[in-house]
């Protein structure tokens, strides 16, 4: 129960509830950080101008020691990935971005990425600090109103956000979805913005 309120709360918090067709969000210009990550290849970049702006994204946050959900999450978007095929890291890119960037250093995330063989294209990163990690994961709506809940790490894993920052639609689903359903609704992300 407590993940099925989580969900509900996250998705209406960015603006839609579980149960609808992908109902999307508009958000305000400026609305994202641009945080300093580092990729599982020691890479810096800038969370909005190198990893969002006018792009086709999907974004999960997890942990390499999460011994629950996050290895049934990371391997169903690997099926998401082949489903998407040489589209991501075309014009659809995957993130999945550490709960823990402490613990999580870019050999970490590398390891794990490569033990689900996770093809070029899905980055795993980490800010720069927990604070940090909170900032983004709270704007993409990995969030819940209770703060004991929110403190808690396993909160945020099993949920996830794609949307097309170019014309700013928003939607997301539970990350253990049907992989083919996953990739329609990332997809849809590419039509023509609907008025």
């Amino acid at each position: 129960m407590l993940r099925r309120n989580f969900l509900a709360g996250g998705l209406a918090a960015f603006g839609f509830t579980l149960g609808d067709a992908p109902a999307t969000a508009r958000l305000k210009p400026g609305y994202f950080p641009n945080v300093l990550m580092t990729t599982q290849d020691g890479t810096a970049i800038r969370f909005y101008d190198d990893l969002l702006r006018d792009k086709i994204v999907c974004v999960n946050f997890m942990y390499t020691e999460c011994g629950d959900i996050c290895p049934g999450m990371t391997q169903n978007l690997v099926d998401v990935q082949k489903i998407l095929g040489d589209r991501v890291g075309r014009d659809i890119f995957m993130y999945s971005i550490t709960l823990q960037p402490e613990h999580d250093t870019p050999a970490l995330l590398k390891d794990y990425a490569e033990t689900f063989q996770v093809a070029p294209g899905w980055l795993f990163l980490r800010a720069e600090s927990a604070a940090e990690t909170t900032l983004l994961r709270r704007r993409l709506g990995f969030r819940d109103p209770d703060p004991v809940l929110d403190a808690l790490l396993d909160t945020h894993v099993g949920l996830l956000r794609f949307g097309n920052e170019r014309i700013n639609r928003w939607a997301g689903c539970p990350a253990l979805t049907e992989p083919g359903e996953i990739a329609r609704e990332i997809l849809w992300m590419d039509e023509p913005a609907r008025g």
